[in-house]
């Protein structure tokens, strides 16, 4: 790489995090499995068995309270989503803390309470950990690492092959609420509305998807970079490209405001209980039916179609009739967001 130093921009999930992924860490990882840079890999065990998928993800977020979660929770639905979008049953995380000397044990006994029952709401066991504690000024608190497994469904794969013109691009609700709660509690910004992060499991939602239909072929939760990162994602690996429609995209009067007001871009901005999907045209409106069903899908929406177009690129048609082309966030994004 050109620069020779980390810098903040690296870890923000956008251009910069795809360019130090691919340019020095996969120059030296190359399993197979790292291809297409799945949020799970997706292992074969034997010919006797099914299949499994694995995730790891550490989470830094700042701060570890927020309207709608904690560091904790967000751990656990965080590895979950990894598991669920990848089409896994999730069953089994690990848990990794890194704990810095000073911190409240009252506030840890919180943080790992909120795992416990996030897990346990979920069905899934935290079966294995680990612990460490460094010196007083060299963590800023807590940092998770969380590792899972779950079992494969059958029949199932994520196949940017099988995407064709036509299928619909779905959200399962309003993108960016994480990151907007996280900026407003960070920054003590003081906007009153109902601004709470989207920190859920989207495996239930998922399930649902999968009892109406076998035409989802992508499935990703948004979280660095938003919507905007997983479209760009998707089209650098496939000869189409993708039209949305501002309209179509669902928000709220709240969210609308906060990203007007402060001159955020809500497609860069990063959810932790969304999912997008490309979904065959003749499946696309039994699976939003479905998903407006459950509770954290009540605001789903198709909001695009894959097209023969506009091959590697992402255009939105604005509410004003015009169009933008939507490009992979670069720059400085707020850092420890998750």
């Amino acid at each position: 790489m050109k620069d020779d130093r980390i810098l903040i921009t690296h870890g923000a999930g956008g251009r910069q995090t795809r360019n130090l992924i691919e340019k020095v860490l996969l120059k030296y990882f190359k399993d197979p499995a790292l291809r297409l840079l799945p949020d799970s890999a997706s292992l074969s065990i034997s010919k006797s068995c099914a299949d499994i998928c694995f995730t790891t993800d550490a989470y830094v977020v700042k701060p570890i309270f927020f309207p709608g979660g904690d560091i904790g929770k967000l751990s656990i639905c965080g590895t979950i989503n990894d598991l669920a979008v990848s089409g896994a049953k999730p069953l089994f995380i690990s848990c990794s803390l890194i704990i810095e000397e000073g911190f409240k044990i009252s506030d840890l006994e919180k943080i790992v309470m909120s795992m416990a029952n996030t897990a346990r709401l979920n069905s899934v066991r935290i079966v294995t950990g680990d612990t460490k504690v460094v010196d007083s000024g060299n963590g800023d608190g807590i940092f998770i690492t969380t590792s899972g497994i779950g079992i494969k469904r059958r029949g199932f794969s994520i196949d940017i092959d099988k995407i064709k013109p036509g299928d619909a691009v779905i959200i399962s609700g309003v993108p960016g609420m994480h990151e907007i709660s996280i900026v407003n509690a960070r920054e003590n910004l003081g906007f009153k509305s109902n601004l709470k992060s989207d920190c859920a499991s989207v495996y239930g939602l998922i399930s649902k998807v999968f009892s109406v239909s076998n035409g989802v072929k992508f499935m990703r939760d948004p979280t660095r970079g938003g919507l905007a990162s997983v479209l760009n994602e998707i089209v650098s690996n496939m000869r189409y490209g993708i039209r949305i429609y501002e309209e179509k995209i669902p928000v709220t009067k709240g969210v609308s405001s906060f990203c007007e007001i402060l001159g955020f871009d809500i497609l860069n901005l990063a959810s932790e209980g969304r999912v997008v999907m490309i979904v065959d045209s003749d499946d696309c409106e039994k699976v939003v039916s479905i998903m407006r069903k459950h509770s954290h899908g009540r605001m789903s929406s198709i909001i695009g179609y894959v097209t023969d177009e506009l091959p590697g690129k992402v255009v939105m048609k604005t509410k004003t009739g015009g169009e933008r082309f939507i490009l992979m966030p670069s720059g400085r994004q707020l850092p420890r967001i998750c």
